[in-house]
């Protein structure tokens, strides 16, 4: 049974939060990575409380969450939740027709690609990205992490990787200049301070931004560490359908 008139359906919750022009730019620039309401306002040319209002729009719809940056207290970070989207976006298809539910992509097929993930110590987030990238792509992706200032690898993080069968105990802290001059596909910092440090690279890959708190500075020990390997784990699960899209249009 209908439960709404033709014509009368409410749209669904994502077609009214992405639905205007300024929002859908916003989806659009941090589906690439996290970015602060001053790189919004100028990659959008948009004055800033227009920027910060349908900020508002989009955490409010729960399609954008936001993190107070670590390397500057006065900056806010935005997530793109993309898991979320792919949800929602399936549901805007149902909501038209049955036939029009979008069902999930399969996983990216391994891609060829030279990774850095890049932050503060080299000690738990970086060499956690690093180790779930080589261990998800089977090595086809070559991973690489580094720090501008090294400390040993973090306990925790060794055993959390442990639990998921990827071991660290061998892993070394390395500092960012070991990788001067190299060329990367992708660069990603995962530390709002290293961001403000991070050096040009050649071929000037734009570095993509994952504001992820540091574990070690959490109160919650190695649960702490577990919920981020989550989020880079699902990250990187999107990262690779970016890598294998970039890859096809190459060839």
């Amino acid at each position: 049974m209908v439960s709404e008139t033709p014509g009368t359906m409410t749209p669904p919750r994502f077609v009214t939060a992405a639905g205007h022009p300024v929002r859908w730019r916003l989806l659009g620039e941090l589906a690439g990575g996290d970015l602060a309401v001053r790189e919004l306002t100028a990659l959008l040319g948009q004055p800033q409380n227009l920027v910060s209002y349908h900020l508002g729009k989009l955490r409010k719809a729960e399609l954008v969450t936001a993190r107070r940056s670590s390397a500057d207290g006065r900056d806010t970070y935005y997530s793109l939740d993309l898991a979320r989207c792919r949800g929602l976006l399936s549901d805007v298809g149902d909501a038209l027709h049955p036939g029009l539910r979008l069902t999930g992509p399969a996983p990216a097929a391994p891609a060829a690609g030279r990774v850095l993930f890049l932050c503060t110590a080299n000690s738990s987030r970086s060499q956690m990205a690093e180790a779930l990238l080589r261990d998800r792509t089977g090595g086809a992706v070559r991973a690489f992490s580094a720090g501008s200032t090294p400390k040993p690898i973090h306990p925790h993080a060794v055993g959390v990787m442990a639990a998921r069968g990827i071991d660290l105990t061998t892993a070394r802290p390395k500092h960012l200049d070991e990788f001067s001059g190299q060329r990367f596909d992708v660069v990603i910092t995962l530390c709002d301070r290293v961001k403000e440090v991070c050096p040009e690279f050649p071929g000037h890959p734009r570095p993509v931004h994952w504001s992820i708190a540091d574990p070690a500075a959490e109160p919650g020990g190695p649960p702490a560490f577990e919920h981020v390997a989550d989020a880079l784990s699902q990250r990187i699960d999107f990262l690779l359908h970016t890598l294998t899209h970039r890859q096809e249009k190459a060839s």
